[in-house]
């Protein structure tokens, strides 16, 4: 074999090795959720961990939509097709695991991703909303992830269902009920403004998923 030939399988190989190095996650970790979930699980922890990476560096604005663009390719599941029950709200790795999830795993998912991302708790909260749809007089629940870049103004709504990036003030579709993150829980108001602080998040489904991470 040729010097050259050599060197670019070298680099190459190299380059698979590197790219299969998670730098976010351990590769414990990673390797046992490929033992739980399968292959496909590990390549999309690894197309996570590549978004992530991505992501560092970029501001604000650009970190919102590479979350959000990258969650929001995620299949749509409803709890009781994908987990067999009413309500379940999956931990970040167990909606990448299974490659499926509804509207709090989405919410949920691109909070942690962009709390890793740096930006501060106190700027993100998973909304709970009543969502109305065009054609039919029904209010649905749902949930979405705000991002607030100043207290007090309408944030940023980051929706699996409306995938643009939009100020809460123009989702006429969208009633807020209650918001938290992971230290507070707040009775929303307003598009946003003027939240009642209900206190610590004691949210049951919260806890639970916060005991499987």
């Amino acid at each position: 074999m040729k010097k050259a030939t050599l060197w670019v399988t070298i680099l190459t190989i190299s380059s698979l090795l590197i790219a299969n190095v998670p730098i976010n996650i351990s590769i414990q970790k990673l390797i046992k959720i490929e033992k739980k979930y399968g292959p496909k699980a590990k390549q999309r922890v690894l197309l996570w961990d590549r978004m992530l990476e991505q992501a560092k560096g970029k501001n604000t604005l650009e970190k919102l939509k590479i979350v959000n663009d990258f969650f929001n390719k995620v299949q749509y599941k409803r709890d009781s097709v994908h987990w067999k029950i009413k309500d379940y709200w999956a931990s970040p790795f167990e909606f990448l695991g299974t490659g499926a999830g509804d509207c709090e795993d989405y919410a949920i998912a691109k909070y942690f991703a962009l709390r890793q991302l740096g930006i501060e708790d106190s700027k993100l909260k998973i909304t709970y909303v009543k969502l109305s749809r065009s054609g039919t007089k029904y209010e649905e629940a749902h949930m979405v992830l705000n991002y607030y870049h100043k207290p007090n103004q309408p944030p940023v709504v980051l929706d699996n269902i409306n995938k643009r990036l939009m100020l809460a003030t123009k989702r006429t579709d969208l009633k807020p009920v209650y918001s938290f993150n992971a230290v507070g829980l707040w009775k929303a108001q307003n598009k946003g403004k003027e939240e009642v602080n209900m206190g610590s998040n004691n949210l049951k489904n919260w806890k639970l998923m916060m005991e499987r991470i």
